[in-house]
């Protein structure tokens, strides 16, 4: 008989994954695994180094896995003698060395990648990636014929699809599907989240940050300080911690901030999972089962899976719905430049600046910080989508465009219209204030809106409802704010457009804000 050539099989940086379906095609006694490091995905946005060492720590440490249980795998470092720089380039040097009739993949994370290895012409079958529970397709088949997507009609689908929080009867757990009324809580002065928990770099870990601090010592953001789960056992040491000590708060206190306090009660798990160390089905099960044993109560087991099953599958599905003509839309037509504090964090507004020095010392800010802090001033000063969401990709660990864009874009900028979320998420200083405790040592005061001294936030805020009053009026979930617009002085109202004017002005002349 002859001997059948060997297939080859692609496992990329955020699939690490032993259930991947690629890897179920394969035999381990007679095909092959490429893993490569590859200058091209490390630099194509500036990657902040910690998430650049997330990665290539994680797969090599995953290689050795694969290695203990059979396999045959095909390691390309990024220093090694004949690294193409490409994920395309590695394919077909290891296809043609290797003799290799097939090569076997799961869909990438990101439409730019996916489409750069479909314009391979290399032999190529792909492999839905299960690790999502609504797929490509079955998502587009939820959506056909939708007038609009609302993630809250698709995560009750998912809810009742997935059989979690549901009573015997099928019912909602509580009686209400979401419980998002009661997520909202400020911080009492006194509460502090649970110390976070850490993992001690091992030697492979270490190798990978000397070579980070070699070849990315240009990019934004800290190299030294590594400290997160890189296995399959310390994500779910990390995931068991937050289930001990975290979720039971999650649920009040998931909106608020608080100086010191980068985690507080949020699991810090994303990362771990959005490259394949945890299973997000089982994830969901685990905070059904904790709701059930009465050790967690049912807003913070809600909060929480609808965080996955809601907004991260419905995210997923209107990523790949939409490619790529999604990546480029701008309703608000959007003309100003990402400010240069977005990269240094030198600005006096003190809430920009601990998110963004947070951001750039750990590679981590959490939802509220991201879409009400960072995400809404980039929203009320106008900034090109396009400038926030590169910034949003380069600088957050957990950042893949699948879930950056969607969030960003769509959420955070509103450039899509409204298509992702019914409004913008927009908020002057007093929003700020009510979630977090940045605006007593802050340089402006947030109780004033046109002085010199005023929160930015506050006159940007109304500025930005007029400048877009065409697009945004008819919007019912904004009526009240319109009718408050409307209540104004008249000269009150012009002296709050002045000082919007003067701020963006500001920026605009790269002034210090």
């Amino acid at each position: 008989m002859v001997a059948r050539p060997p297939r080859l099989g692609l496992v990329l940086g955020d699939q690490l994954s032993f259930d991947l379906a690629s890897l179920a095609a394969l035999d381990p006694t007679r095909d092959a695994i490429l893993m490569a490091e590859v200058e091209g995905e490390a630099r194509y946005v500036p990657h902040h180094p910690l998430k650049i060492i997330l990665i290539f720590s994680a797969m090599r440490h995953f290689a050795k896995a694969l290695r203990e249980r059979g396999w045959q795998v095909h390691y390309v470092e990024l220093n090694a003698a004949g690294n193409s720089g490409s994920i395309a380039g590695e394919l077909r040097r290891w296809q043609q060395a290797l003799g290799a009739t097939h090569i076997h993949l799961t869909e990438c994370g990101e439409w730019r990648l996916e489409q750069a290895l479909r314009d391979a012409q290399l032999p190529l079958v792909w492999h839905r990636d299960t690790r999502f529970l609504c797929s490509r397709e079955a998502f587009a088949r939820w959506a056909q014929g939708r007038k609009q997507l609302r993630m809250e009609h698709f995560y009750r689908g998912m809810r009742k699809r997935c059989g979690l929080l549901l009573e015997a009867d099928g019912s909602p757990a509580g009686g209400a599907w979401n419980f998002d009324g009661d997520n909202r809580k400020p911080l009492p002065r006194q509460l502090r989240g649970p110390f976070a928990a850490q993992f001690e770099p091992d030697a492979i870990t270490t190798a990978v940050v000397a070579l980070v601090r070699q070849r990315f010592s240009d990019h934004y953001g800290a190299v030294d300080g590594f400290n997160y789960p890189v296995t399959h056992e310390q994500a779910h040491q990390l995931w068991q911690h937050f289930l001990d000590f975290g979720l039971a708060a999650f649920g009040d206190y998931q909106d608020a901030m608080a100086e010191g306090e980068p985690y507080l009660f949020h699991a810090r798990i994303s990362a771990a999972l959005n490259i394949g160390l945890l299973d997000v089905r089982c994830l969901c099960d685990d905070v059904d089962k904790a709701w059930r044993e009465g050790r967690v109560p049912l807003n913070a087991a809600e909060g929480f899976i609808r965080q996955l099953i809601g907004w991260r599958e419905y995210v997923h599905g209107i990523y790949w719905l939409r490619m790529p003509e999604y990546a480029g839309l701008n309703h608000l037509g959007n003309q100003r430049a990402l400010p240069e504090f977005y990269w240094t964090g030198a600005t006096r507004m003190r809430c920009m600046a601990q998110t963004i020095g947070q951001t750039l010392r750990l590679g981590y800010a959490h939802h509220i910080q991201r879409l009400m802090v960072t995400g809404n001033f980039a929203l009320l000063a106008g900034i090109v989508p396009d400038a926030i969401c590169e910034w949003y990709l380069a600088v957050y660990m957990d950042a893949f465009d699948w879930v950056e864009l969607p969030n960003t874009l769509g959420m955070v900028m509103h450039a899509d219209g409204g298509y992702l979320g019914s409004k913008p998420y927009c908020a002057s200083g007093r929003y700020i204030q009510r979630m977090s405790d940045h605006c007593k040592a802050c340089s402006y005061k947030v109780d004033h809106v046109i002085e010199e001294d005023a929160c930015p936030f506050n006159a940007l805020y109304w500025h930005f409802l007029i400048r877009h009053r065409a697009q945004l009026s008819a919007n019912p979930r904004l009526a009240m704010v319109y009718r408050n617009l409307d209540g104004m002085p008249l000269g009150h109202r012009e002296a709050v457009w002045q000082r919007g004017q003067s701020l963006l002005a500001r920026l605009d002349a790269g002034e210090v804000v």
